[in-house]
C-alpha cells in the first residue's frame, strides 16, 4: 500500500528585543548561568507582569508577515504544567485569542511548482529555562537566564506532504523573520526552534492518521533527517500491521532515529485559563497599519525581483536573497555604478549584473567568511561603489578577470578604491590594437614550428600562442583582442 504523510511545524522564534518579556531582565545570550533573573521571571510571590511593547510589536510585525489577520483583541492565557525548568509551574502563553492568525506562506520548490502552506496561528509566550544534563553525575542543571525570553510560536496547518516541502518551508520562515528584524533566527543559539507533528495515512485517504510530535531538532537539515526517519518508522508500523502511538518523541542527530520521550498531552492537559495579572491586548487599526508600512521587501518577493530585474538565475537569486546583507549589498553594486554606465543597453546591464552576483557569491563571499565579518562589515572595508568600479574595469578592459581577484583582496585590507592600485601597479591592460599586433607578430616569428603545426590542424596551440603574448606583455594584454589577432593572423 501507498502512504501519504501530513506533516505540521510548530516553529518558536525568539523576539530580539533587550529585554525580557514580562520583565527588564536582559536576554543576551551566553552570559553566566542564572545571573539574568529577577522576583519577576522566577515567579516569586507578590510580582506582576508588565508586556513587553517592543516584543508585542515584533509579534505583530511577524504575522504581517506571514500575511496573518493581527485581532483588534487577543490575551495572554496560563499554560499549567511542572517541569524544573518552569519556576512559577505555568507559562504565560496565548490560547485562544492569538496575536496572529490565518495566514500563509508561498514556497518556490526545486521542480518549479510553487505550494501554500496554511499558517493557522501565531501567538506569543514565554521561553522557560534551559536544564544541563550529564552522564557523570546524578542530577540535572537548571540556567534560568533563558526563562520569560519573549518567544513567536508559529503553527503552520498540516499542508506539508515530504520532509522537503517542510525544509524550504523552514527556510523561507527563518529567512523572512530574519529580514523583517524580529529575530536573529540562530538555531544553534535556541533563536528559532522547530518540532514536527507527523502522520501517514494510506494516498488518497481524508482522515487523518494518529499524530506524533518530534522535538529536539536544530537545524533545518535535522528537521528534514529527523521527518524522513519517523515517516519510515510509521510506514514500517503499518506494514507490520501495528498502530501509531500518539506520542513525543526525540530526534537523536547522532544516530539519525527518533526515540519515545512521553505520551502526547491534549489541550485540556494544560488546563489553560485566562492569565490574571495581564490585561487583554487591544491594537488599533492604525497601530497595525503603521507596522505594516514599515515592513521591507520580504525574500522571496526579492528573489522574484532579481530574476526579472536582473536577469540572474533562479539559483544565484535564491542565494543573494538568503541573507538579506549578502542582497543588499549585490543591490548597491549593481544600482550604484554598474547601471549608471550600461543603462543605456539593457543587455549589457543584464549580462553584468549576472557577473556581478557570481562575483559576490564567489569573491566577495570568500573574503566575507576568510575575514569572519558580515556583509555590512565587508561594506565598511569595501563599499558597494568601490566593487561595482572594479567589475566595470574588467567589463571595459581596462583589467582582466586574474587582476582584479589579485586586486580585490587588496582593496579588502586597505580600504583603497581599484584605480588607485591599478595606477600604483602599472596594471592597466593593454588594448591599443597596434601594440597587441607588434606582439602578436613577434610570438609568430619566434616560433615557426608551433605556427606550421597551427595551421596543420592543431588549434589547440591557440592557447600556447596566447601564453605567449601574456609573457611578452607581463600579463597586460588584453586577453579577447589577443585571440582576435591571433586566429586572424595565423
Amino acid at each position: 500500500m501507498e502512504y501519504e504523510a501530513v506533516i505540521g511545524l510548530e516553529v518558536h522564534v525568539q523576539l530580539n528585543t533587550l529585554s525580557k518579556i514580562f520583565c527588564s531582565c536582559s536576554t543576551q545570550f551566553g552570559t553566566p548561568p542564572n545571573s539574568q533573573v529577577c522576583p519577576v521571571c522566577m515567579g516569586q510571590p507578590g510580582v506582576l507582569p508588565v508586556l513587553n511593547s517592543g516584543a508585542l510589536e515584533k509579534a505583530v510585525k511577524a504575522g504581517l508577515s506571514l500575511d496573518c489577520e493581527i485581532p483588534s483583541f487577543s490575551k495572554f492565557d496560563r499554560k499549567n504544567y511542572f517541569y524544573p525548568d518552569l519556576p512559577k509551574g505555568y507559562q504565560i502563553s496565548q490560547f485562544d485569542f492569538p496575536i496572529a492568525k490565518n495566514g500563509f506562506i508561498d514556497i518556490d520548490l526545486p521542480d518549479g511548482s510553487v505550494k501554500r502552506i496554511g499558517i493557522t496561528r501565531a501567538h506569543m509566550e514565554e521561553d522557560a529555562g534551559k536544564l544541563i544534563h550529564s552522564d557523570k553525575k546524578p542530577y540535572s542543571l537548571v540556567d534560568f537566564n533563558r526563562a520569560g525570553v519573549p518567544l513567536l510560536e508559529i503553527v503552520s496547518e498540516p499542508d506539508l506532504r515530504s520532509s522537503e516541502e517542510a525544509y524550504y518551508y523552514l527556510k523561507e520562515l527563518k529567512n523572512t523573520m530574519k529580514y523583517i528584524g524580529v529575530s536573529d533566527v540562530n538555531m544553534e543559539e535556541g533563536s528559532l526552534r522547530c518540532d514536527a507533528n507527523i502522520s501517514i495515512r494510506p494516498k488518497g485517504e481524508k482522515k487523518l492518521g494518529t499524530k506524533v510530535e518530534i522535538k529536539n531538532m536544530n537545524s533545518i537539515n535535522g528537521v528534514r533527517h529527523a521527518i524522513d526517519y519517523e515517516i519510515d518508522r510509521q510506514e514500517t508500523l503499518f506494514s507490520d500491521g501495528k498502530l501509531v502511538e500518539q506520542e513525543t518523541r526525540l530526534f537523536d542527530a547522532a544516530s539519525g532515529r527518533t526515540l519515545p520521550m512521553r505520551s502526547k498531552e491534549e489541550a485540556n492537559d494544560y488546563r489553560y485559563f485566562p492569565e490574571p495579572d495581564l490585561p487583554p491586548i487591544r491594537i488599533k487599526e492604525q497601530e497595525i497599519a503603521k507596522i505594516k508600512r514599515s515592513l521591507p521587501e520580504l525574500p522571496r518577493a526579492r528573489k522574484h525581483r532579481f530574476i526579472e530585474q536582473y536577469r540572474v538565475t533562479p539559483q544565484d537569486a535564491e542565494t543573494l536573497t538568503d541573507e538579506k546583507e549578502r542582497a543588499d549589498y549585490f543591490e548597491a553594486v549593481v544600482s550604484e555604478k554598474i547601471i549608471k554606465v550600461f543603462k543605456a543597453d539593457p543587455e549589457k546591464t543584464g549580462e553584468i549584473s549576472k557577473k556581478a552576483a557570481n562575483w559576490i557569491l564567489t569573491e566577495t563571499s570568500a573574503l566575507v567568511n576568510s575575514s569572519k565579518i558580515t556583509f555590512d562589515e565587508f561594506k565598511k572595508r569595501v563599499p558597494p561603489v568601490n566593487t561595482a568600479a572594479l567589475l566595470v574595469s574588467i567589463e571595459s578592459g581596462v583589467i582582466s578577470g586574474k587582476m582584479a581577484k589579485d586586486i580585490y583582496p587588496e582593496m579588502a585590507a586597505s580600504g583603497r578604491t581599484s584605480e588607485e592600485i591599478i595606477n600604483e601597479r602599472g596594471l592597466k591592460q593593454i588594448t591599443d590594437t597596434a601594440e597587441l599586433e607588434k606582439a602578436v607578430e613577434q610570438v609568430i616569428t619566434s616560433h615557426p614550428s608551433e605556427v606550421k603545426q597551427y595551421k596543420e590542424g592543431n588549434e589547440k596551440l591557440i592557447g600556447f600562442f596566447v601564453g605567449e603574448v601574456m609573457k611578452a606583455t607581463k600579463g597586460q594584454a588584453n586577453p579577447r583582442a589577443v585571440n582576435e589577432i591571433l586566429r586572424r593572423r595565423l
